[in-house]
């Protein structure tokens, strides 16, 4: 916390006689003053000489920060020296606690004992950081900071190692921290050394405890690693006061740009149109490198999530036939014992019995939905399609059962399952323990607008026109929103190329397919001319007869590929002799479309392609990986198919935005393995801002 002082009061750097106090942390023993002007004073590391703010203006920052440079081993040389152990007083072991009649500890609870920087000294065993561990194990399973100091634990712990001493709160915080710096310099030294840019996408987080006043923004970046594999990690989760302003979400978001130093590697950034007014969705745009608004079409601001929009029309859907959902429903908790095994038993046996009788051979189990899953409702609805038949004679055989079901409703609920389906199926690729590369979602859309199209035009039903008719609309604003972005990763697919988007174009445009393949071809070209502008690599030609004879001898023949895989990859069909064969000298782009586009295959790992063939498209291989490596969707993986918006709940919105932010951020990273060759060199240690 920032406090005000009369700067005339502050002593000189060199001790003088008559002179205020000197300073008696023990910091100073490992910082320097520096006084840079009348209104600047710094405190500078003895070890690494980086430099710290102390006195700016009438501020004074405290020593707070200092002492966590040193005590965590932040310092680079004195972490890399495996010095930072030797900061710290090693606390005696405690004595042996005596023990009453009941077979109770009567000890009161031991003094901490303080390390000569005035940090509280944890003692260790045989090299074990308990104190490190416990910090960790709060973060990665979201357990509370205040459990170190319930009585339950405190005795736990001794009972297991009476030695160790059990931290209070402040002190995990404080190794929580260190934590979250040690990782977040790691994850600063891979963006330092990615190829290409950065995609990141914005997901705005409410909490009931603030209402309108504040919101929590997870921003997450997308991005192809030094391996040229495609990452994501979450860069900050930050609070964000005043949400609904023009310039609250951008400024928020900027600053974390800039912590990171990532703002001139920015390539797109995609949100939810519901968290964001359209004037703070054109601010974000003002981060973009590429300021021209018409590149893409506007498109490289992404303003609707791809699961969000999917989930909407779940919702739609199903809210169009709450009715009969909610039959179905009764039915189910009728006949099936939930985990709460509330209904009566002889229920269920009638039910079974019905079903043998019938000789049914439904293998989905009736399960009831979670409303707040719609992919679990889904499931209901399937389940009990399946057993229609039994339920339809339950009603005669269980005088208790009074859920009748028409079976006009039952044909209404296997043409919206037919729709929750496709949308499903569409979801579910966010689910993969990969995430998807931004050409996946391009059928995946397509399909959706083919057949809400034939359903709300060309279908004689009036059930399926109404159901589609809004969802349609919907989805139409989400299509027009990113069809351009989808389309162009379709194209870096060379199973695809411009042959889909113009197979496809007949289908959604019609008399207008021409116009759209234009689009497509015409911005393809102006995002591949950025590239050569700002490409250190030279012109941006394919010349056949430069291609490295070695290289071309690693690219595996025609009759290789139905034999082998190198590197996860799917081999090809082209006809290498015929390229090598041309005189002439073309645009990378140019040539990669003319080429014939390789065999469908399902298990294709596009980039691997684009990594092997990096070689002959040294340009145009920078801007797939970028385009490739786009997010449709700013939902974390398991709340793909949630209903209800994101919330931080009251705990944690209570807890200080810095450690918040360390929480959430630490969790992601230590998930991964985060390792650098060893030819690149860690850079300065990240810095950590406490408030």
């Amino acid at each position: 916390m920032d406090i005000s002082i009369n700067q005339n009061a502050f002593p000189d750097p060199d001790p003088k006689p008559n002179k205020r106090r000197r300073k008696k942390s023990m910091v100073w023993e490992h910082f320097t003053i520096e006084t840079v002007n009348a209104d600047c004073v710094k405190a500078n590391c003895n070890l690494c000489k980086k430099s710290f703010a102390y006195i700016s203006g009438s501020k004074l920052a405290g020593t707070s920060h200092l002492k966590r440079h040193i005590s965590m081993g932040i310092c680079p040389v004195t972490r890399h020296n495996q010095q930072k152990d030797q900061l710290s007083i090693q606390a005696p072991p405690p004595p042996k606690p005596k023990v009453s009649e009941n077979g109770t500890s009567s000890n009161s609870p031991r003094k901490r004992h303080r390390a000569a920087n005035g940090a509280v000294s944890i003692h260790s065993n045989g090299g074990n950081n308990w104190s490190h561990d416990l910090a960790k194990m709060i973060i990665l399973h979201d357990y509370p900071l205040h459990m170190v100091e319930h009585a339950g634990f405190i005795d736990f712990t001794r009972n297991l190692q009476p030695q160790f001493n059990v931290s209070s709160v402040a002190t995990v915080q404080e190794q929580i921290m260190g934590i979250y710096t040690r990782e977040k310099q790691k994850v600063m030294d891979l963006l330092r050394v990615i190829p290409g840019r950065l995609n990141i996408t914005v997901d705005v987080w409410t909490s009931d405890k603030s209402y309108k006043s504040l919101a929590y923004v997870l921003l997450t970046g997308h991005f192809i690693d030094h391996d040229l594999k495609l990452q994501r990690r979450i860069l900050n989760f930050i609070a964000v006061e005043f949400p609904d302003s023009d310039i609250a979400l951008s400024e928020g978001i900027a600053a974390c740009l800039t912590d990171w130093n990532v703002e001139e590697k920015l390539f797109t950034i995609t949100l939810d149109h519901s968290s964001c007014s359209q004037n703070a969705r054109e601010n974000l745009r003002n981060l973009l490198p590429m300021k021209n608004s018409l590149t893409l079409n506007g498109q490289l601001v992404i303003d609707s999530c791809y699961a969000r929009m999917l989930s909407s029309l779940a919702q739609d859907a199903i809210e169009s036939m709450r009715g009969t959902i909610e039959k179905v429903r009764h039915s189910v908790k009728h006949v099936e014992p939930g985990e709460d095994r509330t209904i009566e038993e002889s229920h269920n046996e009638i039910f079974v019995k019905l079903k043998q009788e019938l000789q049914h051979p439904s293998t989905k189990r009736l399960k009831i939905d979670d409303v707040t899953k719609w992919d679990t409702t889904y499931h209901m609805l399937v389940a009990a399609y399946e057993v229609k038949d039994v339920l339809s004679k339950l009603e005669r055989e269980d005088p208790d059962y009074k859920c009748r079901i028409s079976e006009k409703e039952w044909e209404q609920v296997a043409i919206l399952c037919s729709f929750l389906k496709l949308l499903f199926e569409a979801a579910n690729v966010l689910t993969r323990p990969v995430y998807p590369t931004t050409n996946i979602f391009s059928s995946q859309v397509v399909d959706i607008h083919k057949e809400f199209t034939e359903a709300a035009s060309a279908s004689s039903d009036p059930f399926r026109i109404t159901l589609t008719k809004p969802l349609r609309e919907k989805f139409m604003r989400y299509w027009e929103s990113c069809n351009l972005v989808i389309a162009m990763a379709a194209v870096m697919d060379p199973r695809m190329k411009m042959d889909y988007v113009a197979f496809n174009s007949t289908r959604i445009y019609g008399e207008d397919a021409d116009t759209w393949v234009k689009i497509v071809n015409d911005s393809l070209h102006e995002l591949f001319l950025q590239y050569v502008m700002h490409s250190h690599l030279g012109p941006a030609f394919a010349e056949e007869e430069a291609i490295d004879p070695l290289v071309k001898i690693e690219m595996p023949c025609q009759e290789d590929a139905l034999l082998s895989s190198v590197d996860g990859l799917i081999d090809f069909d082209i006809d290498i002799s015929d390229i090598m064969g041309e005189s002439h000298t073309k645009l990378e782009i140019d040539q990669y479309l003319e080429e014939s586009i390789l065999p469908r295959v399902q298990e294709f790992d596009v980039l691997g392609w684009w990594r092997v063939n990096t070689y002959r498209y040294p340009t145009l291989s920078r801007m797939a990986f970028d385009v490739l490596s786009i997010p449709m969707s700013t939902t974390p993986t398991k709340s793909v198919f949630d209903t209800r918006e994101r919330k931080v709940d009251d705990y944690r919105s209570s807890l200080r935005p810095s450690t918040l932010d360390a929480l959430f951020c630490a969790k992601d990273w230590l998930s991964y393995n985060t390792e650098l060759p060893s030819s690149i060199v860690p850079a300065a240690t990240a810095k950590t801002e406490f408030y």
